[in-house]
């Protein structure tokens, strides 16, 4: 691991020297160009550029969110495992985004990836980019998009959680964000993406984010194998930092999906709206499927639907009203319940915190949805759905689902078996008895025993 450490800060150095050196050679008017471009006023508006700035901090409290709500429901030697894997993605992604993560999603290119123009943000500056927001700083939507840049693969965590070497995490990191969320993020937002070309409709990230970190996680679920005693061997060990990660992911959820509008406008305010809607009806929805099929309401799946419902709402949320949010809420805890409660146990894999079964599930849904019940009275500047006259919207959205699916579990596949050929991906049998708290970082996140 100290190897693996050593690597990683040379990486930093070099790449940073790298660019370093790059921008001093420029010349005196390359120089002159560049502070005209960053600098440039454009058409900047100042209440979009607030609320994008709230926006882009309400994505960032995602992750630590996502932390406590992974991190109640694993057991206690491992708490700190999974708080340190979501933490740290923040600040490896945030590296790896501005180095070049950002222009081979965004800069415009070929439908696959983006080109490098814009590596180590050469060329992203104050001035608007109108290609992809008009009225706020180019740098601006830079951040935005960095923060569900990191979010994305910090879902994958709660599939392999409790097993998984830090070393061996720090990398698989790093690749998948570059050779899987880079590119599907190109093909559906970026300009020239073969996916935004066809039509597909993605409003803050059913596919680019649900979908593709859901069906990674299945595949590192499969592949790295059950947990020491079986998948049923560890129960949640915290459930009030569940229900404190859920509220966080709720509230950050507003700047993710109401913040995809890019600016403070009325779409912003029908996406604040169905967000809010669609948690709400699915939590309720899957605190009523508890009640019905194990005779009572619980905590964790009443929260578990309230995630579930976010995710689906997620990609509509730009195209559809607050009544068909209430259907995809509803409709979304039937399809995740099924899905974890009867597929998962049928089928055998061990995804701890049910990543496929509810962000998967829960994307391609609400994928489906945008194709259904998507309608011009909401967005003139969006399609209507199937259910408005439209069925081709579906088809695309269909479509973009599968080939997403396919992708994204294949190289991911790849990703984790070139690591595991090399260093071994999961922690020795002692190692994960002892737990990852002790075994990976040398510290317990309780000294008392009750």
């Amino acid at each position: 691991m100290k190897k693996i450490a050593v690597l990683i800060m040379v990486f930093m150095f070099v790449g940073c020297a790298v660019l370093v050196f790059g921008q001093s050679v420029s010349g005196t008017q390359g120089q002159q160009q560049t502070e005209v471009a960053l600098y440039s006023p454009g058409v900047i508006d100042t209440g979009d550029t607030a609320w994008m700035l709230i926006s882009t901090a309400l994505v960032m409290f995602m992750t630590p969110g996502l932390a406590f709500f992974y991190g109640g429901m694993v057991g206690r030697k491992n708490v700190l495992g999974v708080l340190m894997q979501c933490i740290v993605i923040l600040c490896v992604i945030s590296i790896q985004w501005v180095l070049f993560g950002y222009s081979l999603s965004f800069a415009p290119g070929k439908g696959f990836w983006g080109d490098l123009r814009w590596i180590g943000l050469s060329g992203v500056g104050f001035a608007p980019y109108t290609d992809y927001a008009a009225t706020i700083p180019h740098q601006l939507f830079m951040a935005f998009q960095m923060m569900f840049a990191i979010i994305t693969p910090a879902l994958i965590i709660g599939a392999f959680a409790e097993r998984m070497k830090f070393s061996a995490f720090l990398i698989f990191t790093v690749l998948w964000a570059t050779f899987v969320y880079d590119p599907v993020c190109h093909w559906v937002w970026g300009a020239g993406g073969w996916l935004k070309e066809l039509g597909v409709i993605d409003f803050a990230g059913g596919i680019v984010v649900h979908i593709n970190a859901g069906i990674a996680a299945l595949m590192t679920a499969i592949f790295i194998g059950k947990r020491n005693g079986g998948s049923k061997a560890i129960l949640p060990h915290n459930l009030p930092f569940t229900i404190l990660g859920t509220g966080l992911l709720w509230f950050g959820w507003f700047g993710f999906n109401a913040g995809s509008s890019l600016g403070a406008n009325a779409l912003a305010v029908n996406a604040f709206v169905v967000t809010n809607t669609a948690g709400a009806a699915a939590g309720l929805s899957w605190a009523l499927l508890d009640w019905i099929f194990n005779k009572k309401p619980t905590v964790l799946g009443t929260v578990t639907g309230a995630v579930g419902g976010l995710a689906a709402i997620t990609p509509a949320a730009g195209y559809v009203s607050a009544s068909s949010a209430i259907i995809i809420g509803v409709l979304v805890s039937v399809f995740c319940y099924v899905a974890v409660a009867y597929i998962k146990p049928k089928l055998g894999y061990d995804d701890a915190l049910d990543v496929f079964g509810v962000h998967c599930v829960g994307g391609i849904w609400g994928t489906l949805a945008a194709g259904l019940f998507a309608s011009k009275a909401v967005n003139p500047a969006g399609p209507d759905g199937l259910f408005f006259g439209n069925p081709k919207q579906f088809l695309i959205q269909l479509a973009a689902a599968g080939v997403t699916l396919v992708y994204s579990f294949a190289a991911s596949f790849i990703i984790y078996k070139a690591i595991d050929l090399v260093m071994k991906v999961r922690v020795k049998e002692k190692e994960e008895i002892i737990g990852l708290d002790l075994t990976q970082h040398h510290e317990n996140a309780y000294t008392v025993l009750e």
